[in-house]
């Protein structure tokens, strides 16, 4: 399991797209320095070029390199996408809204800390063609995608609510998608 993890690393670091299993479904990730891999994603999942994309991170520290100031440590929590103001730094990836959603991967998810800590933040929106149900094994995921993905990693099962999406502006918080944990 470790060699997979290695792999995926080396992919991704040359440009390469990766369906791996996240903190919540499997993900089709790709370094979010590479814009030739992001392209790639949007090409192979059919999906809207006008819609953005997820972020993970494995550290709050790495919100910096996307030119977003302020503290937002203590609104970060497991399976808790944040919406925040980017500026226009990183199009590729937000598509012209100035926001983008982060994910925070705890150590507690090893792999896919570690990963994020070697290669850097990766866009990981769910392994499924637009408008199909997200891959809950990698047979699904190959079934959708085939040959054009670099590297897959089985996780086993992977089912459930995507993360919860709140959007912080003005040190306000909405709720825009309910998901794994609920917010009143």
């Amino acid at each position: 399991m470790q060699d997979d993890w290695q792999k995926a690393e080396k992919f991704l670091k040359n440009d390469g797209v990766v369906v791996l299993p996240t903190d919540t479904l499997y993900g089709i990730v790709a370094s979010v320095d590479s814009k030739k891999a992001i392209d790639k994603i949007y090409k192979i999942k059919k999906r809207d070029k006008t819609k953005a994309l997820i972020v993970l991170i494995s550290s709050v520290e790495q919100l910096k390199s996307f030119s977003i100031k302020g503290d937002f440590s203590n609104i970060f929590r497991p399976k808790v996408s944040v919406l925040l103001f980017c500026g226009i730094k990183f199009i590729y990836i937000h598509r012209g809204t100035k926001e983008i959603a982060f994910r925070l991967i705890s150590s507690k998810n090893k792999n896919l800390h570690n990963l994020i800590k070697k290669v850097g933040p990766i866009v990981a929106p769910s392994a499924n063609r637009e408008n199909d149900k997200p891959a809950e094994t990698i047979k699904e995921a190959k079934d959708y995608f085939e040959n054009n993905i670099d590297y897959y990693i089985n996780g086993g099962v992977k089912r459930g609510e995507p993360s919860t999406l709140i959007r912080v502006k003005d040190n306000k918080v909405e709720i825009l998608r309910q998901g794994t944990v609920k917010f009143k």
